[in-house]
């Protein structure tokens, strides 16, 4: 079951919604976070990503980073930009991207759920990311981003959720990038009772952005509940601000591959080795159409790769992914990329930058190929995350994005 708790939100004053909210702080680096909150002191940029209003070259998980968080956090506090709620309350966030919309519901999950696996993940984690996100969260006692959760459609969830995007919203707003979002604080005592029995009959729920973000908050409990001898498991530490999503809503983009150099093959030498493995046709498409094909980049052309069928085992859910097809039969073996993870001959680009960007970095010269890739599905990534399995990275490209801001989660 899924175990949600209403909480006491931390909002922005009403008028400032629209300055406060920010990208999440991991999708941008120091130099764009700066330029997104130039001019807007009320951006939670200054919170989540401190170093923008210090020194260039300041050491990032240094001492005064997060000294500077706080002083933040605590201004925002002290000013009014942030608010309390008079009550404990359940959020709806809805977004809409062009045609698609998703509405999810924001809660105080439970870490417990997270450390028994009924919150289930499908990635690994760096322990450098995982401990400047501890420390923050630790320093501000406070999630300022929320975990993007999914879960398998539940129609009494979808019910409960629809009778409250039935409402008038309490805050609406477009963003620069055309992504409407709306968002409903739910106060009425049938509602929340009405969305929690429904997520208490979702058997599982599963992490689709956020590992890092959700890794720091089971970390931080350990070192709070080791701290205090009185624990009860009832501290609102035990628990961490999340939105969980249906999947029937939500769309996977794909997460496309650049390579530096061609591992020093000429490219005859390359499209020799390639076609030990793919069948090449030359034939301009960019997007691929389907699983286990995909559209490469090279010396200005596009050309299709479909993996033969003996290069991959269709029963095995990490291997017959796309991106470990490409990696175990060309980026490994032929271009010579060890670990992903750790190289720095390749580079990924998220879906909704197109193949445009994908051509002009090739064509720049600052890479020597591309591959536009087919998406990872939901179906994939519950079958992987269900065996207790980890997907190789940068595999998943969910887009809209959640904005950080809207609500906080102290503790």
């Amino acid at each position: 079951m899924a175990l949600i708790k209403p909480f006491r939100g931390l909002r922005p004053r009403p008028d400032l919604t629209t300055r406060v909210a920010a990208v999440p702080y991991d999708v941008v680096n120091t130099d764009e976070a700066r330029q997104l909150a130039e001019g807007n002191p009320f951006s939670l940029l200054h919170v989540s990503r401190p170093e923008i209003d210090m020194p260039p070259g300041t050491d990032l998980h240094g001492d005064p980073v997060y000294a500077q968080a706080k002083t933040a956090f605590e201004r925002f506090k002290k000013e009014g930009v942030l608010q309390y709620d008079d009550s404990e309350n359940l959020y709806v966030y809805f977004q809409r991207m062009g045609n698609h919309t998703q509405a999810g519901l924001v809660a105080a999950f439970s870490i417990d759920e997270y450390d028994g696996n009924l919150i289930k993940k499908h990635e690994k984690t760096r322990e450098d990311k995982e401990n400047d996100r501890a420390r923050h969260t630790l320093t501000l006692r406070a999630n300022t981003g929320p975990v993007f959760l999914c879960y398998r459609q539940s129609a009494e969830a979808d019910a409960a959720i629809q009778r409250v995007t039935g409402g008038v919203p309490d805050s609406r707003f477009t963003t620069p990038d055309q992504i409407e979002h709306t968002f409903w604080v739910v106060k009425d005592a049938a509602a929340i009772r009405a969305l929690v029995t429904a997520f208490a009959g979702v058997p599982a729920l599963y992490i689709a952005d956020g590992h890092h973000r959700n890794a720091s908050a089971s970390r931080t409990r350990s070192i709070l509940r080791k701290e205090n001898p009185g624990h009860t498991g009832q501290e609102l530490y035990n628990h961490y601000l999340a939105v969980a999503f249906p999947d029937n809503q939500l769309r996977i983009l794909p997460y496309n591959r650049l390579l530096k150099d061609l591992n020093g093959l000429s490219e005859s030498e390359f499209l020799k080795r390639a076609a030990e493995k793919f069948e090449i046709v030359k034939n301009g498409v960019k997007i691929p159409s389907t699983a286990t094909r995909f559209s490469m980049y090279l010396s200005g052309a596009w050309v299709t790769l479909t993996a033969r069928a003996d290069t991959f085992n269709a029963r095995d859910p990490i291997g017959s992914l796309d991106v470990s097809i490409l990696q175990e039969n060309l980026l490994g073996p032929v271009l010579g990329i060890a670990d992903p993870r750790t190289s720095h001959r390749i580079d990924f680009v998220g879906g909704i930058r197109g193949t445009d960007e994908l051509e002009k970095r090739v064509r720049s010269g600052e890479m020597a190929v591309a591959f536009s890739m087919f998406p990872t599905s939901l179906r994939q990534l519950f079958a992987i995350a269900d065996a207790g399995a980890v997907m190789p990275p940068k595999s998943t490209w969910f887009e809209p994005k959640l904005r950080s801001g809207l609500v906080l989660y102290t503790f």
